[in-house]
């Protein structure tokens, strides 16, 4: 009998209110690993009632700032000590390989001692007034009860790089993961009780989006939606938040351009195309899938990226072995295969992949695919696939490349492959990208800003700037003059 989870409200695993659960199934052998609890508006208003109450409870709102750094900075501790035990269920939930899901554990708890030495650097100033007896302040405080929408392509990663910041600044949350991925938001917070973290804190409502993501969105109790997903979803909330007046932060999908230009190394270049399109199955928002390549070396790199995607190992995402994973749930695996599909009848041609592989296991695996004959008009080369398709394209010039490059909706990243200094900075001014990377493709760090332009998303997530995104400024006014306040229909000289 699989195991069942149930939301967790105020410091407690609740059930479900009308009493339903759904299953959650690993993408590689089919199998149901476990059921969760299917939540609804009034599961959500449960979740964020508990939360109002918390952030007002003198245990959370009367606690030092510093005091909230430890609990974060003991939080990323258990994440670390508990890196396996979560690494290996994340790997389950959505088929991403177990190694890389150990690197992406080791690395977590990072994010959580980053944003507990800010906890207490969150600072206003004093403004100068034209009366010496008027002091003048600002001060930044928390906005209440965040409500936080994650994915199911990196739901720990993504859920801390939204968790650290609010909680840093005083917020308390409700986060509602991807029915594809619940377990581990569910067992991260867990290990924040464990820390120390007040009951109502952190909330977790499981299900899907239109029961319970869409009613956290337009719930009256929020003060804040951070959402990372598709583009469709994120222009609903921003349209949901604004009609309340209410900040957003939206990580959205992307088109990234990898460019290759006629003087970088070219074996390098092909392993950042590689990294860029192929890690992950290819189901991120940075992947770089439309790769553009200088004409005279647009040969050799499509022979070496052609030879190594043949190449990678494709099984079960459990084995040290094993390359590439499977796409995490059957319709997207139908989505990317109707994409190539679709290239195809649009002229392209499948040089590599373009299917199912032949794998034992019964999952959604996809092949690692190269298409070319590709042009930037197609809909395989302007519309996010989400999976393990590379689109190559060559260019003559500098500025051809870059009116190609921003030609698109998006505006997530960038990647640049040259060994000429003053074009890579050149590029980096010129691209329409939050993240622009020079020889290198989807490096990151918690202490990195990073910013999606165009449709792409709004607000920052990572580094000091992320904590604005968290607070709101105040302006306090204290007269000092202890005498008698002026008549205002006096005129003073």
């Amino acid at each position: 009998m699989p195991e069942r989870y149930d939301h967790f409200i105020n410091g407690q695993s609740v059930a479900p209110l009308e009493g339903e659960y759904f299953e959650s199934t690993n993408p590689a052998t089919l199998e149901t690993l476990y059921s969760a609890a299917r939540g609804t508006a009034a599961d959500v208003d449960a979740a964020v009632q508990a939360a109002g109450q918390a952030f007002h409870d003198p245990r959370w709102r009367d606690l030092s700032p510093t005091k909230r750094g430890h609990l974060l900075r003991r939080l990323g501790d258990l994440v670390g000590e508990h890196a396996e035990e979560l690494a290996r269920m994340e790997s389950q939930d959505n088929g991403k390989l177990l190694r890389e899901m150990r690197g992406q554990l080791t690395t977590l708890p990072e994010y959580l001692y980053y944003y507990a030495g800010l906890a207490d650097k969150v600072q206003g100033s004093q403004i100068p007034t034209s009366s010496v007896q008027m002091l003048n302040y600002t001060q930044r405080e928390a906005l209440g009860v965040v409500g936080a929408i994650t994915p199911w392509n990196s739901p720990l990663t993504l859920t801390t790089s939204k968790l650290s910041p609010a909680l840093a600044a005083g917020n308390t949350l409700v986060i509602k993961p991807s029915e594809y991925t619940s377990r581990t938001v569910l067992r991260l917070a867990e290990l924040a009780t464990e820390a120390g973290f007040p009951d109502g804190v952190i909330n977790v409502v499981t299900g899907y989006g239109t029961e319970a993501g869409a009613p956290l969105v337009d719930h009256p109790g929020i003060a804040k939606i951070s959402f990372t997903g598709s583009t469709a979803t994120g222009s609903a909330i921003a349209a949901s938040a604004a009609s309340r007046f209410i900040g957003c932060t939206l990580e959205l999908g992307g088109k990234s351009p990898n460019i290759v230009f006629e003087d970088a190394d070219v074996s390098n270049a092909a392993m950042g195309v590689i990294a860029g399109i192929f890690a992950a199955a290819g189901q991120t928002c940075i992947a770089g899938s439309r790769v553009f390549a200088h004409r005279s070396i647009y040969e050799e790199l499509l022979e070496k990226v052609a030879e190594r995607a043949r190449s990678i190992v494709i099984g079960d995402p459990m084995l040290e072995t094993t390359e590439l994973g499977p796409l995490a749930f059957a319709a997207q695996q139908e989505k990317v295969n109707s994409y190539v599909e679709l290239g195809v009848s649009e002229g392209a041609t499948v040089l590599t992949g373009g299917g199912r592989p032949d794998v034992e296991l019964p999952g959604y695996f996809y092949a690692p695919t190269v298409l070319t004959g590709v042009n930037n008009c197609m809909r395989v080369t302007r519309e996010e696939i989400f999976g393990p398709v590379a689109a190559i394209m060559p260019f003559d010039s500098e500025e051809e490349v870059l009116g190609l490059a921003n030609d698109t909706d998006y505006g997530l990243a960038a990647g640049v492959w040259t060994q000429n200094l003053a074009r890579a900075h050149r590029m980096a001014r010129r691209l329409e990208a939050g993240t622009v990377w020079v020889n290198t493709y989807r490096a990151m760090s918690p202490m990195s800003p990073r910013q999606g332009f165009k449709n792409s998303g709004v607000g920052i997530e990572h580094g000091l700037e992320s904590m604005n995104e968290y607070t709101r400024l105040k302006s306090v006014w204290i007269n000092t003059d202890e005498g008698p306040v002026a008549d205002p229909f006096v005129m003073r000289s």
